[in-house]
C-alpha cells in the first residue's frame, strides 16, 4: 500500500529546520516591489493572476530563485497550531492570498488585498506564461496518475508547454534523495508541490537549497480538479465565494473539520485580528475616555458654579477687568482651539511680554517666571491653588480637552517643537497630566514631553484615575506652581 510522505513526523526534528539565513535564495525586484498587505502578521501579495504568473515565470527565466506559497482559511488555521510551519511561511519569498475568506478578513481588517490569487485559477495562468517564454515545469503530488492527467490536460491547452515531468506524492523518507534527484535530472525551472498543507511547505522547506529549480511553490490538491478526478465548483459559485461548500459536498468526510469546524475558527481568527489592526480596542476606550470626560466636566461645572462666582467677584474686585481669560491652543492633531481660564494677569499682558521676555526660568520653547510681574494678587492665589485652570471644564465638555492629557500649548511653542516633541498632538489636551502631579514647571521641558508622549502610548482608564487622584496632593503642595 502506498504511504503518503508526511513531514508532520519527519520535520519534528530541529535540525531539520534550517536558519532563514541559509533556506532563503537571492531574487530580483521583478515581484519584490510589488504592494503588500498585512493579515494575520503575514506579507501577502496584492496583485492580479496574470501578473503573478507572469513575473514569476520571468523570474524562473532570468534564473532568479522564489519560493511561493498560498494562504488561505485553512492555513491560518494551521499556522495557529504549528509552529513549524508558521516559520515556514514566514521564511517563504512570497505569499498569495487564496480564496474567500482571506478577502472577508481584508474587508473586516479595512485592507486591500487585490484579486483572489487561488492557486487553482493561477494554474492554467502560469502555464500560458511558461509555454510562452519557453520554461519547463514540473508537477509532485497527488495520487498515481493524477499529476500526469493534469499535466496533459494543461499541454492540450497550451501545446506549446513543456511538462519536464511529473510524479505521485507518495514516497518513504528514505527515496527523499531520489526525488529530489529525479526533479533535478528534468531540468524544471517551475516545480510546482501538491502534497497539502503543512506537508508541502514543511517538505519544500527542508530540501529548498537542494532543488535546482528556480520557481517552487506548494499548490494543494489543484492538480485533482485539472486531472478530472474531482469536478470543479460551476463558475457562478465560485463568484459567490462559495467553492468550499461544493468541495464539501465531494468529499464530506475528508473535508468535514476542515471547513464545519475551521470556518468559524477562522472567522472568530478573522474577527480578532480586525479588532486590533483597526484599534477597534483603542478607539472604544478613547469613546469611553471622551463621553466619561463630558459627563464629568458637566457635572463638575454644575457643582462648582458657587465657587466660580467667588472667583469672578474677586478678579472684578481687584482691577475691574474681564472675570476670563482666553486664548488660543493647540489641540490634538494639531487643531486649534480657544482655552478658557480665569484670568490670573493684568489685562496688557499678551503686550508687556515681549519686554520680559530674556528674564524667562525655563528654555526657549515656554515662558515662565517664578516672580511674573504680570500676576495679579488674586491671580496669584488662584495659581498657587490652580484655580485659574478650572474654566477649562468648559473646553472639555465641547471636546476640545480632555481631564488627563498633556497639557495644552501656545502655536508659538509648537512652532518651535523637535519632531519628537509634536507626538505631544496625537491625543486632546488635558487639564491634569502625569508631569503636572510630579512637579509641574520644575520638570525640564524635555522630559515634559517624554512623560506626555509616553502617557499617549499607554493610556487606560485606570492610569487616567490615578494621575486624577495624584493631583489632589499636587494642587494642595503647590510644587512648580508658578
Amino acid at each position: 500500500m502506498l504511504k503518503r510522505f508526511d513531514s508532520e513526523t519527519y520535520f519534528d526534528q530541529p535540525e531539520a529546520r534550517l536558519s532563514p539565513a541559509v533556506r532563503r535564495k537571492p531574487f530580483g525586484d521583478t515581484l519584490r516591489k510589488a504592494p503588500r498587505t498585512r493579515l494575520f502578521g503575514l506579507e501577502l501579495m496584492v496583485s492580479t493572476r496574470a501578473h503573478v504568473a507572469d513575473e514569476l515565470v520571468a523570474m524562473a527565466k532570468a534564473g532568479e530563485c522564489a519560493t511561493v506559497q498560498f494562504i488561505n482559511a485553512h492555513c491560518v488555521n494551521v499556522a495557529q497550531s504549528n509552529r513549524t510551519y508558521r516559520e515556514v511561511l514566514d521564511r517563504a519569498d512570497f505569499l498569495l492570498p487564496d480564496g474567500s475568506g482571506m478577502a472577508i478578513a481584508a474587508r473586516l481588517a479595512g485592507t486591500a488585498l487585490g484579486e483572489n490569487l487561488n492557486g487553482t485559477d493561477l494554474f492554467p495562468e502560469l502555464c500560458r506564461s511558461a509555454a510562452e517564454c519557453g520554461q519547463s515545469i514540473f508537477l509532485l503530488g497527488g495520487k498515481p496518475g493524477i499529476a500526469a492527467a493534469a499535466a496533459q490536460a494543461m499541454q492540450e491547452r497550451y501545446p506549446a508547454l513543456n511538462v519536464a515531468g511529473t510524479r505521485h506524492g507518495y514516497w518513504n523518507t528514505s527515496e527523499e534523495d531520489r526525488v529530489v534527484a529525479e526533479i533535478n535530472a528534468s531540468g524544471a525551472a517551475i516545480v510546482l508541490v501538491g502534497l497539502g498543507v503543512p506537508t508541502q511547505e514543511i517538505w519544500i522547506d527542508r530540501i529548498r537549497d537542494r532543488l535546482m529549480a528556480r520557481v517552487v511553490m506548494g499548490v494543494g490538491g489543484l492538480f485533482d480538479y485539472y486531472s478530472g478526478s474531482i469536478p470543479r465548483a460551476p463558475a457562478a459559485l465560485r463568484k459567490l465565494g462559495c467553492e468550499w461548500i461544493w468541495r464539501l459536498a465531494q468529499e464530506p468526510r475528508r473535508l468535514f473539520v476542515r471547513y464545519v469546524l475551521g470556518n468559524p475558527l477562522f472567522l472568530t481568527a478573522a474577527a480578532i485580528h480586525a479588532w486590533h489592526a483597526r484599534d477597534l480596542s483603542g478607539r472604544a476606550s478613547l469613546a469611553l475616555k471622551h463621553g466619561v470626560d463630558r459627563v464629568a466636566a458637566a457635572l463638575a461645572l454644575l457643582l462648582l458654579a458657587p465657587l466660580f462666582l467667588l472667583v469672578g467677584v474677586a478678579i472684578r474686585l481687584e482691577d475691574g477687568g474681564p472675570v476670563f481669560f482666553r486664548q488660543t491652543r493647540i489641540g490634538a492633531n494639531g487643531r486649534p482651539f480657544r482655552m478658557w481660564k480665569f484670568r490670573s494677569m493684568v489685562i496688557d499682558a499678551e503686550a508687556r511680554l515681549a519686554a520680559i521676555r530674556e528674564r524667562s526660568e525655563r528654555d526657549d520653547t515656554c515662558f515662565k517666571m517664578k516672580r511674573d510681574p504680570r500676576v495679579t494678587r488674586v491671580g496669584a492665589a488662584l495659581r498657587r491653588l490652580s484655580l485659574d485652570e478650572l474654566p477649562q471644564l468648559i473646553n472639555i465638555f465641547a471636546g476640545d480637552m480632555s481631564v488627563v492629557g498633556p497639557r495644552p500649548a501656545l502655536p508659538r511653542e509648537v512652532v518651535g517643537y523637535q519632531p519628537d516633541a509634536r507626538a505631544r498632538l496625537l491625543g486632546k489636551p488635558g487639564l491634569t497630566c502625569t508631569w503636572q502631579v510630579g512637579g509641574r514647571a520644575d520638570i525640564p521641558f524635555e522630559q515634559q514631553v517624554e512623560l506626555d508622549v509616553r502617557y499617549l502610548r499607554s493610556r487606560s482608564m485606570l492610569a487616567d484615575l490615578a494621575l486624577i487622584l495624584r493631583t489632589v496632593p499636587a494642587v494642595i503642595t503647590a510644587r512648580g506652581a508658578y
